[in-house]
């Protein structure tokens, strides 16, 4: 094949080792790069703004010193089910059992994934990594370096204590599924669980050729020579050998997809999975959202909702009005789709639903012009 593309070899591979298999830690990954890169993703920025509101500033500052494990290259700490012995592994089915795997990882493993991003390994063959070799260590702190002072301080750690780092990346992930992960997870996943049984079922019905056809039109199969192609920017090369073939659906990651060959690891594809974007509303519905947030005593309460949520009492002491006369409001907003409740414990609290908030304009552009 001409032109710049990644290959696998899978000769003598069964169908029967080739799995669909959605990933809650890569989902995470994408999400982090979707929360960095907000510009690569239009179509997530009312999630994204969503999100970044409500975070926790210390969780931020954390989030700004290991970004680069998923701002420009994505790392590979996010697929460890491909680095466990077998090459059979597949990804857990909750975010804990992944980080369970990532845990089985050798400390090499995880160091050499995680400095991905000073691209001084070559990745698709053997070599030694910096964790065993004085020059390459040199070279990598050096490349981390020129990165900026937070991904040498964090490459400088990485060297000297890997499972410290280890543990300090697994809390960091826990503590982003407290924080927005979960809730994300639990709407994608019935999404990405629906894409994985329809493309196994054309695995089984059609062929290979077929399921990775309809993956993304940049992954291709040739039966005769054994090989998978996929179109990237760079050139790679792996196989599955004895091991199996993973395809991974992601529903953040759209439109990216992403090969993982590095040496020694089971070989895996991750492409956007076909869900259903979201339906721009009918014109009576957004007609309903723009009266909404006409009313003076609405935008107010917006403004207040999309902070923090906040429960019916606490409005009504804020704007010095009565509880009744609140709720009327609230459920104004919340028939216009513009407000939801969360329960926590015996107190229902309010907020603002900033993705659809931020889908307003985009929403009214295309009713105008329907």
């Amino acid at each position: 094949m001409g032109g710049m593309s990644v290959t696998i070899d899978i000769t003598g591979l069964p169908l029967e080792r080739v799995c669909v298999v959605p990933s809650p830690l890569a989902e995470l990954g994408m999400a982090l790069h979707a929360l960095s890169e907000p510009g690569h993703h239009p179509e997530l920025r009312g999630w994204a703004t969503a999100v970044s509101s409500r975070l926790d500033p210390c969780l931020a500052d954390r989030l700004c010193e290991a970004d680069f494990l998923w701002r420009t290259t994505f790392s590979d700490v996010f697929a460890p089910f491909a680095g466990l012995p077998g090459g059979r592994a597949t990804p857990g089915a909750t975010l804990a059992e992944e980080l369970d795997q990532l845990d089985k990882l050798t400390d090499e493993q995880f160091v050499n994934a995680a400095l991905e991003f000073t691209c001084q390994l070559r990745y698709d063959v053997r070599e030694p990594g910096p964790l065993d070799d004085p020059e390459l260590r040199r070279r990598s702190l050096e490349l981390a370096a020129a990165r900026g002072a937070v991904q040498e301080r964090f490459t400088r750690r990485l060297l000297t204590d890997p499972p410290a780092v280890r543990a300090w990346f697994r809390q960091l992930m826990l503590d982003c599924d407290d924080a927005f992960f979960a809730d994300t997870w639990a709407r994608v996943q019935p999404q990405l669980a629906a894409d994985a049984r329809h493309k196994t079922e054309l695995l089984r019905r059609k062929g290979l050729g077929e399921a990775l056809a309809s993956l993304s039109g940049a992954v291709s199969l040739d039966e005769e020579a054994g090989l998978v192609t996929v179109d990237k920017l760079l050139v790679g090369r792996t196989a599955t050998g004895d091991g199996g073939l993973v395809l991974v659906p992601t529903s953040l990651g759209w439109p990216h997809v992403m090969v993982l060959h590095r040496y020694g690891w089971q070989p895996s594809i991750a492409y956007p999975a076909s869900v259903p974007r979201p339906q721009a509303p009918s014109v009576e519905q957004l007609t309903r959202r723009l009266e909404a947030l006409a009313h003076p005593v609405r935008m107010r309460l917006c403004r207040h909702l999309a902070r923090a949520p906040h429960t019916t009492s606490e409005l009504a002491d804020a704007h010095g009005m009565s509880a009744p006369e609140i709720s009327r409001h609230l459920t104004v907003l919340k028939k216009a789709g513009l407000v939801t409740d969360c329960r926590r414990g015996r107190y229902v609290q309010h907020q603002l639903d900033l993705s659809t908030v931020a889908r307003l304009g985009s929403d009214f552009i295309e009713g105008v012009l329907r």
